[in-house]
């Protein structure tokens, strides 16, 4: 059964997930980051009006990960709630660096915790309410990750087989991987579950100490490079 860790390090959700984290950038000036003048980036406040574009009914978004390229392609007539917010944390970068911190070979592969722990905890609250599943999650496809009803913020997966028995537990897909699945497939599972029921990352960890923590323990996990829109 999915799950993810969520404000209350909810259970039962999908907890779907950062190499490097995109927190203060350098300033033009200096060339280097200043805690002072560098703008924070605008996925960091997950209310700012940057974050709340409407998605086109269609789209695709090319990610660039460790182990090569994936193409998502998103039908915003699936799941209209969920392709808005992942139109939105492709195009602000809020992937970039993220990791795929629950692999399950046979199950789904799990991502979308940031690395930057000031990040996750912005966005830990940061829920959209639910969409009527309308698509079946089978091989391939793309669905977020809940704690229960009304409890959706940053966290994917990418199903790896036909879990259609997650339909009737509220997994909504907004999209499918198009092109890339031979990526999603070798994508480091050797960690299994995740703490406390398996050997791999616990999420209220990833939450607290984000990057540092799964690069210190766990360093075969994959990432996402770069996460942007493509054109079609």
């Amino acid at each position: 059964m999915p799950y993810y860790a969520s404000r209350r390090v909810p259970w039962m959700a999908l907890a779907l997930v950062a190499a490097c984290q995109r927190g203060e950038r350098p300033s033009a000036a200096t060339g280097r980051a200043d805690s002072v003048t560098a703008a924070k980036p605008v996925f960091a406040n997950p209310a700012g009006a940057a974050m709340r574009e409407r998605a086109p009914d269609t789209f695709r978004a090319r990610f660039e990960t460790s182990k090569g390229d994936v193409v998502i392609e998103v039908h915003r007539d699936w799941a209209p709630l969920g392709a808005d917010r992942f139109y939105n944390l492709v195009r602000s970068g809020y992937f970039d660096g993220v990791r795929f911190f629950r692999v399950i070979p046979g199950f789904m592969a799990q991502f979308g915790i940031h690395g930057d722990p000031q990040v996750s905890a912005a966005w830990r609250d940061a829920t959209i309410p639910d969409d009527p599943v309308r698509q079946h999650n089978t091989r391939g496809t793309v669905s977020f990750a809940t704690a229960g009803p009304g409890t959706r913020t940053t966290q994917l997966f990418i199903n790896y087989a036909d879990n259609n028995r997650l339909d009737g537990m509220g997994f909504s897909p907004f999209g499918r991987v198009v092109e890339g699945m031979v990526v999603v497939d070798r994508l480091h599972g050797g960690y299994g579950e995740g703490a406390p029921r398996g050997r791999g990352p616990d999420q209220s960890t990833i939450q607290a100490l984000g990057n540092a923590y799964l690069e210190r323990e766990f360093p075969q996990l994959d990432y996402v490079k770069r996460a942007v829109l493509v054109t079609q």
